[in-house]
């Protein structure tokens, strides 16, 4: 996906401007708080954005992605914090950690059933007993529906003074599971015209609540909440699980 790589910058500014990072992360304390966690591992991290306000407020934080352009904002941005390129379906961390927060619909991005058993695996591996892992998921049962409608959805947002839009629509693949074709074009405005950027396209994979409690079984993970929580464009559902001993 583009987005990730040759338009890392232009995510910057899309999403820093319509995703409130600071609900983000009271959204996430809310869950680690509860399970009394300070210690933990973002997968997806993008371009620091959340890592700010965990490491403000005390905790032990560091961030994987698989992009090393997005991993290199972070670490312009965030010097002294740790972050790392990874691929969360082989990673390794030096220590294990006591928990481990999965977002942005990150496993939406895992479109094999190898892929995805390979990455519960992995967190599996570096997460001490009792530690937990959080994620969210596109779920299929209401997102596969606005598809069939062909909804369209256009995003705009202003940032260092420019002002950018993204037109995006969506078509089902069904050739990984529940998954579907992202495309999105992207313009900024020059004068009082705007000028497309770039396209990207990608494929992304909903899940049924059914299908990830199966693979978190699997996996030796114990589900110990499921919240539904719409997003900026997807409906999903994040999941709090535990893991125990094989």
């Amino acid at each position: 996906m583009k987005l990730y790589s040759k338009l890392s910058e232009v995510y910057e500014a899309m999403y820093t401007t319509f995703i409130n990072y600071e609900e983000e992360y009271k959204f996430y304390n809310k869950i680690l708080s509860k399970h009394k966690k300070l210690n933990l591992l973002e997968i997806g991290s993008g371009t620091g954005n959340l890592a700010i306000y965990f490491e403000e407020n005390g905790y032990e934080y560091c961030g994987l992605d698989l992009s090393k352009e997005m991993v290199d904002i972070s670490k312009r941005k965030l010097p002294l914090s740790k972050f790392i390129v990874g691929d969360m379906r082989t990673f390794t961390t030096k220590n294990k950690v006591d928990s481990v927060i999965v977002t942005g619909r990150t496993i939406s991005y895992l479109l094999s059933n190898n892929d995805l058993m390979s990455a519960f695996a992995s967190i599996y591996e570096n997460l001490k007993i009792g530690g937990i892992i959080s994620f969210d998921f596109i779920d299929a049962n209401r997102f596969i529906p606005r598809i069939l409608k062909g909804e369209k959805i256009t995003h705009e947002a202003i940032y260092k003074g420019v002002q950018y839009k993204r037109k995006s629509k969506w078509e089902l693949s069904l050739k990984a599971g529940m998954d579907f074709i992202w495309h999105s074009e992207y313009s900024k405005k020059v004068g009082d015209k705007f000028l497309k950027i770039e396209d990207d396209t990608s494929i992304v994979r909903t899940f049924t609540k059914d299908e990830i409690e199966i693979f978190l079984l699997i996996n030796n993970f114990e589900i110990k909440e499921v919240i539904n929580r719409e997003t900026y464009a997807f409906p999903t559902y994040v999941i709090v699980a535990e893991k125990i001993e094989k």
